[in-house]
């Protein structure tokens, strides 16, 4: 009984967080949002205010907006491309996204955002390949009176004017927590594979240290973090080293593309029953092995919204109106308790969403 009643309680906050995430608007449009404002802005020692956010309702003139992204290999990218998008639709502005390819391609990227300015990009929106790697050439743009977004990654350099983005940080030691809740100190210890990402993405260092954090003082024993770029291919290599290293893992926790790999890996070895998944954020591939009982969990970042918060950031900017410098959608984790209750529309982009390169 007390079983059941903490599951509809669970339930209950669930739909209660997802109303005040989006409001009554999330049929009509995205906003107001819930998102927390960082202050100080960009200072390691920020603190977070729960705020509404609301967007202008259109740009004044057709500003040119370049959008640049690491790649565009698995559906979080493309969630992120349905956010500014769709964002630059209804403000009404032109959009032009380039992708480098890989998260070893720094050097392409570096050239592509060359290319952008070169041919009268107003402002630059970036998903950073590297947190430092970029800051030469981010300062060459801000030199020029050119405003630079940092979307989803994170970058270092001092010459942004604002951020749309989450701590990864607290993405991954939110999925620490959901496992080390269930591994207390004490209790028998378990192998955990953990796979953070490409090694030198911001957000892969962010990620790694909240999760370590959130993992010390339980009994899960964290093995050596394998590093590689996000791709399906490179990610399924990894887990199979890990798996021929250490057979008896009881997790394997990663982007959301390593947890799709890894469902499909272990169902096909007969391990799924043995070895569990975890994703520190969210695509449609973790929302759908949620759905399914293949993945145990994944915080969720909000990455349409973080799409649509930066084109916003970036014509509030050229328009010398006021705006917010650091901000991001609130953090919740979703899992069994709440999968059934979860819009769509706030997460991820359509189920028939094709990548839109080009908003003129």
């Amino acid at each position: 009984m007390q079983k059941q009643l903490t599951k509809t309680a669970l339930a209950l906050g669930t739909i209660a967080l997802f109303a005040g995430l989006a409001g009554s608007a999330v049929a009509a449009d995205w906003f107001p949002f819930k998102v927390e404002r960082m202050d100080p802005p960009f200072s390691p020692d920020a603190k977070p205010t729960l705020v509404d956010y609301v967007p202008l309702t259109k740009a004044s003139k057709k500003w040119d907006i370049c959008v640049s992204f690491p790649h565009m290999k698995d559906a979080y990218w493309l969630g992120v491309d349905y956010g500014v998008a769709e964002e630059a639709k209804r403000l009404g502005v032109k959009m032009q996204l380039v992708e480098a390819g890989g998260y070893t391609n720094l050097a392409k990227q570096i050239s592509q955002i060359e290319d952008c300015v070169s041919r009268g990009a107003q402002a630059v929106v970036i998903g950073a390949i590297s947190a430092d790697g970029l800051n030469g050439v981010i300062k060459t743009i801000a030199a020029k009176k050119i405003p630079v977004i940092d979307v989803i990654n994170g970058i270092n350099s001092p010459d942004i004017s604002a951020k749309s983005l989450v701590s990864f940080q607290t993405m991954g030691a939110q999925a620490g927590e959901f496992i080390a809740k269930m591994h207390p100190k004490g209790s028998p210890a378990v192998k955990v594979g953990w796979f953070p990402g490409p090694a030198g993405a911001g957000w892969v260092e962010a990620a790694h240290k909240g999760f370590m954090e959130a993992t010390k003082d339980s009994a899960l024993v964290i093995l050596e973090p394998k590093y590689g770029d996000t791709g399906k291919e490179a990610q399924t290599k990894l887990i199979e080293d890990v798996l021929q290293a250490h057979p008896d893992v009881a997790y394997l926790v990663g982007p959301a593309v390593n947890s799709e790999a890894a469902v499909a890996i272990l169902r096909e070895r007969n391990l799924d029953k043995k070895i569990k998944v975890v994703a520190f954020h969210t695509n449609p591939g973790a929302v759908d092995g949620i759905q399914k009982g293949r993945i145990l969990g994944a915080p969720s970042d909000s990455m349409v919204i973080q799409g649509r918060i930066a084109i916003d950031q970036a014509v509030r900017i050229l328009e010398g109106k006021e705006y917010m410098k650091h901000v991001g959608p609130k953090i919740f984790m979703v899992d069994q308790n709440n999968i059934k209750t979860l819009p769509r529309e706030i997460l991820l982009a359509p189920v028939d969403y094709k990548p839109v390169f080009s908003v003129k």
